[in-house]
Order: C-alpha cells, then sequence, then structure tokens
C-alpha cells in the first residue's frame, strides 16, 4: 500500500511517548514492504532537522515538514474563545502545510491516508477535496478527557472555567471528527469503546502501543530499591502529576522511610523542580539512553491524574521488568492486575503506602515487575500491534 502519514510532530528521532508511538508505526509499515510518505508539523519543541535524520529513513519517507508555532499565545486563544474554535486544535493548523497538502495530492495518489492524533484533524476537508483515499485516525488519548482532567484538577479559579471551556469544545470537534474518518484506530479498549459509543458507524480497531521488548530483561539492581519516573515535562498532565507526587505523596513516605529515594527525568524539566532541594529525591532532565537509565532502578511511579490513553512509559518499563506503582488513570488501557502485574493506589496516602510496601517487601517488587515484562511480551509487541493496524488498513483498502 502507499500510505501518507500525517503527524502533528517529527516522528524521528523518537524521544517521547508520542514520537515513539509514530515512529514504530512509520517503521513497521516499512518493514512490511509498503510505502510510507511522511508530512509532519516541526514546532519549537519537535523541530525537523533533516540533515540530523538517519540518510536510509530520510530517502525511504521521502519526509517534509512545514514549521508551526504551537506555542500556547493568548491573543490567538483569546480569538478562537470569541469565535468558537477550539485553541487546542486550531493552532496547528497551517495555511503552508495545507498547501503542500493540496500540490501534493495533485500530482501523487494514495491508497490510504494515517492522521496522527486529533491535532491532524483540520486538514481533513483538504485530503478529502483532493485525494478519494479513505482516512484513518490514529487517537493517541481521548483529548477531550485530558482536559476535562487537567480541568478539574485546575488550582486557579481565573484559569478552570477557561480549561472546561475548552474541553467541551474539544469533546464536540473530537465528535464530529469520527464522522469524517473512515475509521479509528484507538490506543486502548477503553478509548474503542468511547468512540464507538459515539459514533457507531465508524470503524474502531484497538491498536495499542507496542515494544521489541528485548530477549532478556537488564539485571535486577541488589541495591537499595530506588524510585524513578521518566517523562516529558511539556506534557501537563506529566507536570502535575510529579508536582502532585512531591508535594502530596513524598513527604508521607521520607517521614517513615528516610532511606527512600526518587529520581526524577525528562525532557523540559520545570527550572524550578531542577533547583528543588528535596530529601532523597535527585532530578535531572533529558536523559540520553532511557532503557539503560531505567534498567538501573527497580520501581517506576507513574502518578497521573489526568491522563487518557496508553501511557508509553509504563509499557516500556514493564518490558525491561521493572515495578509499576500506578495510579488508576495512570494505567488505563493496559490489561493489568493490581497486585500481580502492577500496583495500584487511587489517592497520595495510598500511593504512599505502595511506594512503603516495596521498601519492606523488596521481592514483592521483583515478582511484579516479572510479571510485567511477561504480560508485555504477550500482548504488546510491536508485531502484534502492527498485525491489527493492517488489518484495519485491508478493510478499507480493496486488494
Amino acid at each position: 500500500m502507499r500510505i501518507l502519514q500525517l503527524c502533528h510532530k517529527p516522528p524521528f528521532p523518537p524521544v517521547d511517548g508520542g514520537t515513539k508511538a509514530m515512529h514504530n508505526i512509520t517503521q513497521g509499515l516499512l518493514d512490511e514492504g509498503h510505502e510510507v510518505k511522511v508530512v509532519c508539523i516541526s514546532t519549537p519543541k519537535h523541530p525537523l532537522r533533516p540533515e540530523e535524520l538517519p540518510v536510509g529513513y530520510r530517502e525511504r519517507t521521502e519526509i517534509e515538514g512545514i514549521f508551526v508555532d504551537t506555542s500556547i499565545n493568548a491573543v490567538d486563544a483569546f480569538a478562537d474563545l470569541v469565535t468558537a474554535d477550539n485553541y487546542n486544535v486550531s493552532r496547528f493548523f497551517s495555511p503552508d502545510l495545507d498547501l503542500l497538502l493540496q500540490r501534493m495530492l495533485a500530482r501523487r495518489k494514495f491508497d490510504l491516508i494515517h492522521l496522527e492524533s486529533l491535532f491532524m484533524a483540520p486538514y481533513i476537508g483538504t485530503l478529502r477535496r483532493y485525494s478519494k483515499a479513505p482516512i484513518v485516525l490514529r487517537s493517541h488519548n481521548l483529548e477531550h478527557v485530558v482536559q476535562q482532567r487537567i480541568a478539574s484538577g485546575e488550582r486557579n479559579p481565573l484559569k478552570r472555567p477557561y480549561r472546561k471551556l475548552l474541553a467541551r469544545q474539544l469533546r464536540n470537534y473530537e465528535h464530529g471528527t469520527l464522522a469524517r474518518v473512515n475509521a479509528v484506530a484507538a490506543i486502548s479498549p477503553e478509548d474503542a469503546e468511547h468512540f464507538r459509543r459515539i459514533h457507531p458507524r465508524t470503524p474502531v480497531s484497538v491498536v495499542p502501543f507496542g515494544v521489541d521488548p528485548p530477549a532478556q530483561a537488564p539485571p535486577w539492581n541488589e541495591g537499595p530499591l530506588r524510585f524513578f519516573h521518566l517523562g516529558s515535562m511539556d506534557w501537563a498532565p506529566n507536570e502535575e502529576g510529579v508536582r502532585w507526587l512531591l508535594r502530596e505523596v513524598w513527604p508521607l513516605l521520607i517521614g517513615r522511610h528516610p532511606e527512600a529515594r526518587l529520581h526524577l527525568a525528562g525532557n523540559h524539566m520545570p527550572k524550578d523542580l531542577l533547583k528543588a532541594q528535596l530529601a532523597g529525591v535527585s532530578v535531572e532532565g533529558y536523559v540520553h539512553d532511557a532503557q539503560a537509565w531505567m534498567g538501573e532502578r527497580q520501581v517506576m511511579v507513574v502518578p497521573l491524574l489526568s491522563a487518557g490513553g496508553m501511557r508509553v512509559k509504563i509499557i516500556e518499563g514493564m518490558a525491561l521488568g521493572r515495578c509499576i506503582i500506578s495510579t488508576p488513570r495512570g494505567a488505563e488501557g493496559i490489561a493489568c492486575t493490581d497486585g500481580h502485574d502492577v500496583l495500584l493506589a487511587k489517592d497520595a496516602a495510598g500511593f504512599a503506602e505502595r511506594m512503603a510496601q516495596v521498601l519492606r517487601e523488596p521481592e514483592l517488587a521483583r515478582r511484579v515487575g516479572r510479571e510485567a515484562r511477561a504480560l508485555v511480551v504477550e500482548r504488546y509487541s510491536n508485531a502484534r500491534s502492527l498485525e491489527r493496524l493492517i488489518e484495519l488498513y485491508r478493510k478499507l483498502v480493496p486488494a
């Protein structure tokens, strides 16, 4: 098949959950012999630098990007408030990218168009005018649910009403988009069920994030247990969760277990956290080798309060045989079982107790990590996810 993949940021290099999810699809389709043309938005936080890409990747994907300043702008946000557009989506629209698509589709035919996330939906009108190819929406999150949860946790009373309005607008936009695409590739069963309820006529398939688990998990560090969180901090739910962890959870644990150690890392780490002096806590920014960094530690904490979809870092941590302590929302979309292959906690006291539990019972952490890896090997390999995606494609594209 000839596939056009439209991405809201460059899928390479795969430096965070979103880019990894997109890159796995690109690479998997290429490995299966399909032609993949990648067009992406180049943003201030995620610039496309073609000269830094591997030559083979650049040639096979013919990757092109248009710079779009997706940074939050108060004037544009207010203008969208007046016009009832949704600012979360509208800031990803570029007339230059729209023109690029028009010119390309006028001279080139594709069998299928793959949209990475709701943020590429503003281009559907142009895609329909210039191409007869079916359109598949790859949903990474239920975006309006994420916004609803962020709004519910907003501590600033002046921002809370605006966030709630954005969530309502985004819900309406998301629902309208379902009627304009030919199918949806949802990242979790829960997301898929939501889409089916909203628009039963649109085919929906579950295509979870997949990994290629290493043949063997990294050796288990026999030293004292160390907790860690690794995630891009320019994603609002990550920052919200980490600040909650430090403010509400960590004081409960460190008071009872002064030997406890927590390591935080990730892109765009806020300056105040980098400078923070908290007992037992070490903070750093970008990690060059995420798998090696995680492999040196034993227990991943996922304190997400407002996420949706499926968390890539949990799957990666499980694949390495690491024990995961998460909120129920953080583990959404993963077929895990509390106490077996994950440890869940609903509130700050419960989260602190789960952390204390593995400090008291190190073998529990090791056992949960083993079971977590077994789950990923069985259900979340890249090969299985790609099979589901191609099966969906073939239902839309005649042989």
